[in-house]
């Protein structure tokens, strides 16, 4: 897919992997509709790629609304001209003991991160119908493939993406619609908090730089690519977890007891 001229609608774009991409993005020529929920970052952002000759607009929006998507992509559109491709990158993260996670909070990560992004590409896929053309991108992650514990809501929410993903694009199957997946590991990130930052630095799991991620992002874009894993060794766990879980149980114990310390300090 072309991303010279695109017209795209990105959210969580005020930080991390999303202004990253949201400045990958437009240095290859697209348009972009920044959305998320801290106006003074996307303004700032917008300032930024149009100072580069680049074409940004700001839209404040919370993705874990019930409502209010619609909106949201007839302001894209209106800015844009169109909307050639949505991608859903806003997402919150937990680490902590599932027998005591909040219910707030276990509600906020199912809406942000899983009934937010379906709302709005349900929102903006009757414009790509009408054209017969575009594509929707779900970020997703490693942790839709592999099951971590003391990341239980979180890894079940990336799961869900990842299932919803495969099944819009066999849904789609009869159009000129296209649905990728990507799934970046850990990224260096404020999604991060320290007790995390510190597991992955006991357990040796290797933390990717936002501007990396990006890039593996659009390209899997041009590729048109079906699903994209980032990383090794964590492309080849996603696919021997399918295959063999047992062993990945095994495998995970070690992290398992260094998140449980950790999570006692």
């Amino acid at each position: 897919m072309e991303l010279q001229g695109s017209r795209i609608l990105l959210t969580g774009a005020g930080s991390g992997i999303g202004r990253s991409l949201a400045l990958k993005l437009a240095g290859k020529g697209a348009s972009l509709a920044l959305v998320g929920r801290n106006e003074a970052r996307l303004q700032e952002l917008a300032s930024e790629i149009r100072k580069n000759d680049g074409k940004a607009y700001p839209v404040v929006f919370d993705i874990s609304r019930a409502d209010g998507q619609g909106e949201v992509v007839d302001e894209a559109i209106r800015n844009l001209g169109g909307i050639d491709i949505l991608v859903n990158n806003a997402g919150v993260m937990s680490f902590c003991e599932f027998s005591i996670q909040n219910p707030q909070d276990i509600e906020n990560l199912v809406k942000t991160n899983v009934t937010g992004p379906m709302l709005l590409a349900r929102a903006v896929l009757p414009h790509l119908l009408s054209r017969n053309s575009g594509k929707i991108v779900n970020v997703g992650s490693t942790f839709g493939a592999i099951g971590f514990g003391h990341f239980s809501v979180y890894s079940a929410t990336k799961f869900a993406m990842r299932g919803f993903s495969e099944a819009l694009r066999r849904e789609l199957d009869h159009t000129c619609i296209g649905v990728t997946y990507v799934a970046p590991r850990a990224t260096k990130t404020s999604l991060n908090t320290d007790a995390v930052v510190a597991l992955n630095l006991e357990t040796g799991i290797a933390m990717d730089e936002p501007e990396d991620v990006a890039a593996a992002i659009a390209t899997a874009i041009e590729k048109d690519a079906g699903e994209c894993y980032i990383g090794w060794p964590e492309r080849f766990f996603a696919r021997l977890n399918g295959l063999f879980p047992r062993l990945v149980d095994n495998a995970l114990k070690r992290n398992n007891r260094i998140a449980r310390g950790l999570l006692k300090r």
